[in-house]
């Protein structure tokens, strides 16, 4: 997930605070202030997919199934108790009674079918859509033969009932989505494109204000359904703030997290000073930075050229412009995610070899191409170092250096011949290998809008990932693994990536703000779980 923390969507699997714990007493009230440098895109749960914005629509929205605060350990949400059919098939969910919607409306199960119809409809071009692939009905929504879901039976006001198609080892990690959030139909009918900027959701804290380009403002819902959640009254995020300064505005004690995180440029003074250092958050996540190559755009339709960029990217240099937070990366899946395959030694960087590829191809002169990224430090750096490698090659590459969501927009829409992920890259939604397939190397995110930024299709390859899917027995884990490694190596393979590093994540906080350290850095809700956040000044 997703993409990620410098990437848009995703969460870790594990993460660690090396802020102290706090001893306060967790009172209720005060507000926080949050900073980033571009606007948010959407608060549409159906539609938002970047670090950005996922904790932001996690805190307004629920869905059946979460995971424990602080950890990736499931657990039943909206959905009071859930049972499996014996065949793995059938997933029966009893909602909570009594949850309300933001605009005061009881939450059904009627509003659970709508919300899973709406984002597997083509017309809502959810970049998550693919990943209800195993609901029973899924191929009718996506063909457009279908508008509902046949999988999806509303038994009673409070009960769901979800059949599938095959067995799904990580449905219950996908109803805990946000994509899977549930929304209210006449709020989406009444705001229709909009509903992302009029978001009605069950969630912690609702949308009270949004001033484009300037700020949001969050207030406590106070008919939320869990009881002493949240802590604070208010959350006031404030757009276009130049990283270095909101840095700066959190020293003196006006900013309580600067969301982009530590700006690389600061982040060893920071380190170093025993004023701040404890004040430090370390987040080690299940991610990778990558350039998509799209495909269908030549020459990187040529496999040849796309061998040749591999080899033409020097790693170990692009790492240094991140003061070394980060490893090199060879592959899609980070080493700590089941599949990796550490014999693997991926395209080695030969620029001789990159020379001599570029030729076989055609191409002994090179050819002009386009990189995009997102215009945050360090992202442009990297870029840069990016152009030069290529050029080395006879690769003049130009740099699109655009805001977040301009970027999204290009690579969803298979405009960008190349795009640098950082501040994109991807971060696993949960702890499973197949995550880093659907929506960023599957046919189902190379749809329109979709995440797959390479446009890359490989049907086998889709085909074979259904089936380690199908592998529910956990007697037979190794064997699944074992699948999805093969599915990632014949991936590079075919070379649709540039992998490039797997990165560490740094952010601060300020003096004022509390709450467990397993809270206020979550694994799930990234960078924040802002439901169990404090305010230490509170009365």
């Amino acid at each position: 997930m997703r993409n990620a923390l410098l990437a848009g969507v995703a969460a870790a699997a594990l993460l660690t605070a090396i802020a102290p714990s706090f001893a306060q007493e967790e009172k209720q009230g005060g507000s926080m202030i949050v900073t980033y440098k571009d606007d948010v895109s959407t608060l549409d749960p159906a539609i938002g997919y970047d670090w950005q914005n996922w904790s932001m629509i996690k805190s307004l929205f629920d869905g059946l199934m979460d995971y424990e605060p602080g950890t990736s350990t499931l657990k039943p949400d909206l959905a009071e108790s859930y049972t499996i059919s014996p065949d793995g098939l059938t997933y029966t969910f009893v909602l909570h009674k009594g949850v309300k919607f933001h605009n005061g409306r009881e939450m059904t199960a009627e509003d659970v079918k709508y919300s899973l119809d709406r984002v597997t409809n083509p017309v809502t071009q959810s970049p998550g859509a693919g990943f209800f692939g195993s609901i029973d009905g899924f191929a009718a929504m996506a063909d457009g033969t279908a508008t509902s879901l046949s999988g999806v039976t509303v038994v009673d006001p409070y009960t769901v009932q979800i059949k599938l198609s095959r067995p799904d080892a990580t449905f219950l990690h996908v109803v805990a989505l946000n994509f899977a959030s549930v929304v209210p139909k006449e709020a989406v009918d009444e705001f229709g494109a909009d509903f992302g900027k009029h978001p009605v959701g069950t969630g912690a804290f609702s949308l009270a204000e949004w001033t484009l380009g300037q700020k949001l403002v969050f207030k406590r819902n106070p008919d939320y359904w869990k009881p002493g959640v949240p802590k604070l009254d208010e959350i006031d995020f404030e757009v276009g703030q130049d990283p270095t300064v909101a840095l700066l505005r959190l020293q003196k004690g006006e900013v309580d997290i600067p969301g982009d995180g530590i700006p690389p440029a600061q982040f060893l003074q920071v380190k170093d000073d025993p004023t701040y250092a404890p004040l430090i958050i370390e987040g080690g996540q299940l991610q990778t930075g990558y350039i998509t190559l799209n495909v269908h755009t030549p020459p990187l339709d040529n496999v040849d050229v796309r061998k040749a960029i591999n080899m033409a990217i020097n790693k170990d240099r692009i790492v240094q412009i991140v003061n070394g937070r980060a490893i090199v990366a060879n592959q899609p899946l980070p080493p700590s995610m089941p599949g990796y395959a550490p014999d693997y030694k991926g395209y080695v960087y030969d620029v001789e070899g990159a020379k001599a590829l570029l030729a076989k191809a055609g191409l002994p002169d090179g050819f002009t191409t386009e990189l995009y990224v997102y215009n945050t430090d360090p992202n442009p750096r990297i870029a840069q170092a990016i152009q030069q490698d290529l050029s080395a090659i006879g690769i003049t590459a130009e740099i699109k250096s655009l805001a977040q969501a301009n970027v999204i927009e290009a690579g969803g829409n298979g405009s960008a011949p190349m795009i640098w992920s950082g501040g994109m890259g991807w971060i696993a939604d949960f702890p499973d290998p197949s995550n880093f397939y659907g929506p960023i190397l599957g046919c189902a995110g190379a749809a329109e809008g979709g995440w797959n930024w390479s446009k890359y299709c490989n049907e086998d390859l889709d085909a074979k990932a259904t089936a380690a899917d199908s592998i529910t027995d956990p007697a037979k884990k190794t064997e699944r693994e074992q699948a999805w490694r093969d599915i990632y190596l014949a991936i590079m393979d075919d070379a649709p990536w540039v992998p490039v590093f797997n990165e560490q994540r740094f952010t601060i906080r300020s003096e004022n703000m509390g709450g467990p350290d397993a809270l206020f850095v979550d694994p799930v809700h990234v960078p924040v779980n802002y439901d169990y956040v404090f305010a230490k000044n509170v009365q």
